[in-house]
């Protein structure tokens, strides 16, 4: 059988499709697997060993429904679940679909009113959901990141105080409510006792550089200056990640990392907390509990809506040091 699964976008998610790609190709004898996903998020799926054929979101509708179509599919497996791959899968109508459940109602409901009619299901099980008639049963090897080897980091391009270990910090994240600010960061940083990298995009190195200064011996800056599966390999290579609700949380439990992952307006309940499958891996979640605002929303805001932002600003950052020191 050919089958189509299409998710664009976002890093994290991307990650999070992985175990249907696996089970797909392991599990449906001779299944052929192609992927649809856009341009800019190739490098996490290019080197994938069970996708046959990776395919890219183009601005020419037109030519790429062509080249979908002439593939001839027999199942589109929709992971994205919006109104372009709704307009994807009626032009390749001679495919069966399945579309994952994006509860939106469901999140509707615990965000706006605060009752919470989620089911207690990881997003990856929902996911290995839409593929489950084909006999298809979540194997528990949890997620797939694949790292070219020319994407490698060379430990020469590491500081010499951080080649024998480090823990990896990652300070960026997709709206700002879903990210430390800055003093806190700072803070965090401070009172740790182990050489750190903070990790991100190019759109977080002058934060990087801010949080750096408090010492430029212990931390080093790493934002901007790796490419994606670069930063990921320094993901592979960190003692402990800390990070955000973020793309790079889900890379680290890829790897099978132990993670203290830090949650302001959004909530592990949304089903994306950690993933490890089967293995035990020992991780923590650093939220602040009891407030009658969060969750806020299911992705986040650019700055609190009520402006006070306190499923940030009373993090207990002592304790998120402490809880690092301990997973070391």
């Amino acid at each position: 059988m050919k089958f189509l699964v299409i998710r664009f976008s976002s890093i994290g998610d991307i990650v999070l499709t992985t175990p249907v790609i696996r089970c797909l190709k392991q599990q449906v004898p001779d299944a052929e697997v192609h992927f649809l996903t856009k341009k800019s998020y190739r490098g996490i799926l290019e080197h994938n060993p069970y996708i046959d054929k990776l395919h890219l979101l183009a601005d020419d509708w037109t030519v790429m429904l062509g080249d979908l179509q002439a593939e001839q599919f027999d199942v589109v497996i929709d992971l994205h679940h919006n109104l372009r791959t709704w307009r994807i899968k009626r032009a390749l109508k001679q495919a069966r679909d399945f579309s994952f459940n994006k509860l939106n109602y469901e999140k509707w409901l615990l965000t706006a009113l605060k009752i919470n009619k989620l089911p207690n299901t990881h997003i990856v099980d929902r996911n290995l959901a839409t593929v489950e008639s084909f006999g298809v049963t979540n194997d528990g090897r949890g997620l797939d990141y694949f790292i070219p080897e020319k994407d490698v980091v060379a430990v020469s391009d590491l500081p010499m105080s951080h080649m024998a270990g480090y823990i990896g910090v990652v300070i960026g994240a997709a709206l700002r409510t879903k990210q430390l600010p800055e003093e806190k960061l700072k803070a965090l940083c401070a009172g740790i006792n182990h050489p750190i990298i903070l990790l991100g995009g190019p759109e977080d190195k002058t934060m990087g550089d801010s949080i750096t200064a408090v010492d430029p011996i212990k931390i080093y800056n790493a934002c901007g200056k790796f490419n994606l599966n670069q930063s990921a390999d320094l993901v592979r290579r960190a003692k402990i990640i800390i990070s955000h609700d973020t793309g790079l949380m889900h890379v680290a439990a890829a790897f099978k990392k132990r993670i203290i992952s830090i949650w302001g307006n959004t909530v592990p309940g949304f089903g994306m907390q950690p993933y490890y499958g089967n293995a035990t891996v020992k991780s923590v979640i650093a939220e602040v509990n009891n407030l009658s605002c969060r969750p806020c929303s299911k992705i986040g805001y650019k700055k609190c809506p009520r402006g006070h932002f306190k499923c940030m600003q009373l993090q207990d950052i002592a304790g998120i040091q402490q809880q690092a020191m301990d997973l070391l």
